[in-house]
């Protein structure tokens, strides 16, 4: 990057509106209550007891979660966004730690079952990382973001903030759990109306976003597009690789490596949203998830071609313990 792109980055000022409009916010903001009942929706006592019977794939879909996927974001943040000057990187560094820090989405549900993945195991783990994000999201958040900003920095983490909209936003999961406790067909409906809103809000961001803000993504330096495609495409990797090295089924490790790496981009959005209004860095805290939801898109039907590969008839051979 030459000098003069150097200090036309140090004097950019991203507006919330250049990210998100305000309609664009009160539609996410519903979408993500929708999705996230459907996500409750899908959920039966029955699918918490065998979880519990055999808890390994939750307890490692817990690690790689809120383990590698916050460390990935602080490893790409200090070794790629930081290049650039601090006075653009910080705000968006903190976007991208954000959505390394979040719990995953719904849509990895989609792609595990068209990869061939164990589909059972993926909702549960979905689930699961969504109500434990109460604590861990601001917990690794908080942690990380000390190694990221110092106390003097004028960019602060409003921790209690982060805590408040997560526990709004589980409402919706846990009142679709009760619904589908006492009227299964009703629930059913919303489970496939959650999972519908979220593939709608990845074609309205795909036909309406890309156009609309094709002059900030041209601007946007190929460092932040780095983040943001390999949070996704890294954590998806390294994930399957570890289930892989401690010989779990390969269903089972498709599924995991997609539930790891497919953050909760909406989620994301809304958090910073709702959290940081008023804030004159938002519009930088939004580029990161922003691309995020794009691209994790592009790179999880690449790799589900990828995974497609599998024989199937082979591997039910393999002794699957999850």
């Amino acid at each position: 990057m030459t000098g003069a792109s150097l200090i036309h980055l140090t004097q950019t000022v991203v507006n919330e509106q250049d990210v998100v409009t305000e309609f664009e916010q009160i539609l996410l903001v519903g979408l993500v209550f929708v999705i996230m009942f459907g996500l409750g929706a899908g959920l039966t006592p029955r699918d918490f007891r065998s979880a519990l019977r055999r808890p390994w794939g939750l307890i490692i879909g817990f690690v790689t979660q809120f383990g590698i996927m916050p460390l990935l974001a602080y490893v790409l943040v200090i070794a790629v966004l930081f290049q650039l000057p601090r006075e653009y990187a910080a705000p968006v560094a903190l976007g991208a730690l954000l959505m390394g820090c979040v719990p995953a989405g719904t849509t990895s549900n989609i792609f595990t079952y068209f990869s061939k993945g164990n589909l059972a195991l993926s909702v549960i783990m979905t689930t699961n990382s969504t109500l434990w994000a109460i604590l861990m999201t601001p917990l690794v958040l908080a942690f990380y973001g000390s190694l990221v900003f110092d106390a003097e920095s004028d960019l602060q983490i409003p921790i209690l903030n982060i805590v408040v909209t997560l526990a709004t936003l589980l409402i919706p999961v846990v009142a679709g759990m009760i619904l589908r406790r006492y009227s299964a067909n009703v629930g059913a409906v919303m489970e496939l109306l959650g999972g519908f809103f979220g593939l709608f809000f990845i074609v309205f961001l795909m036909a309406t976003w890309v156009p609309r803000n094709w002059a900030l993504l041209t601007s946007t330096p190929w460092q932040t597009y780095l983040v943001a495609i390999g949070l996704g495409l890294f954590g998806i990797a390294i994930a399957y690789a570890i289930a892989r090295a401690i010989r779990m089924h390969p269903m089972n490790a498709r599924t995991i490596g997609l539930e790891t790496g497919i953050q909760n981009g909406p989620l994301a959005i809304a958090i910073v949203l709702l959290t940081f209004a008023g804030s004159p860095d938002i519009g930088l805290i939004l580029i990161v998830p922003a691309l995020y939801s794009l691209f994790i898109v592009i790179v999880s039907t690449v790799v589900t071609f990828y995974f497609r590969r599998a024989n199937l008839a082979e591997e039910q051979k393999i002794p699957n313990l999850l």
